[in-house]
């Protein structure tokens, strides 16, 4: 069986977004163009990392070309996309490994996202082995969603997908751990609960 690619070039809609009740949210990144519709699931941190990622390599291709890279410094308020991710959202795998390009002839960022793949290894050096082995492998690796963008779609992805981590139950005050509506046992309260 071949190696199954989820090619998005380009995407109408590349976004970030959520389903359930902060404390309790899945995180998805879908793709879609036309009809067709992709959701992978991965973890907020993986979304965070994203787009923390994708902004330093923006900017250090800004950086790099002098100004002249077609990359805005910001996400450009014509590109936003504040919308509910495109229901049934039903999850083709979930991410494993990540990664970003820039494709300075295009003038494109690729972002590739990698199914979660579990690999038996006697020993560290046998795994990275494996997986180095299994990542490149174009005919029989893991699904993957592949997705090139302008610069100004990626801004934009970007900056919402940080919104929407930051989105989630707000933080305690004083110990910075997240609240629960009914409130939490702050470690600096020692161990009496503080209400949200």
């Amino acid at each position: 069986m071949s190696r199954q690619v989820f090619l998005y070039d380009p995407p109408d809609r590349f976004v970030a977004g959520t389903v359930g009740l902060p404390g309790r949210r899945t995180f998805f990144l879908q793709a879609s163009a036309g009809p067709r519709v992709t959701s992978v699931i991965l973890e907020k941190t993986q979304v965070a990392a994203l787009a923390e990622r994708m902004d330093e390599l923006l900017d250090e291709v800004v950086r790099r070309s002098g100004g002249q890279a077609p990359v805005p410094a910001v996400a450009p308020s014509e590109v936003s996309d504040t919308e509910p991710l495109e229901s049934p959202v039903e999850e083709e795998f979930r991410v494993g490994t990540m990664a970003l390009a820039w494709d300075g002839e295009e003038q494109r960022m690729i972002v590739e996202a990698q199914a979660l793949v579990e690999l038996d290894a006697d020993s560290e050096e046998d795994l990275a082995e494996a997986e180095e082995r299994l990542l490149q492998d174009e005919e029989n690796g893991p699904p993957m969603l592949r997705v090139r963008l302008t610069g100004s779609q990626a801004r934009a992805f970007a900056k919402r997908a940080l919104d929407v981590v930051n989105a989630g139950r707000p933080p305690c005050p004083l110990c910075s751990l997240p609240l629960d509506p009914e409130g939490h046992v702050c470690p600096r309260q020692n161990g009496y609960r503080r209400g949200a």
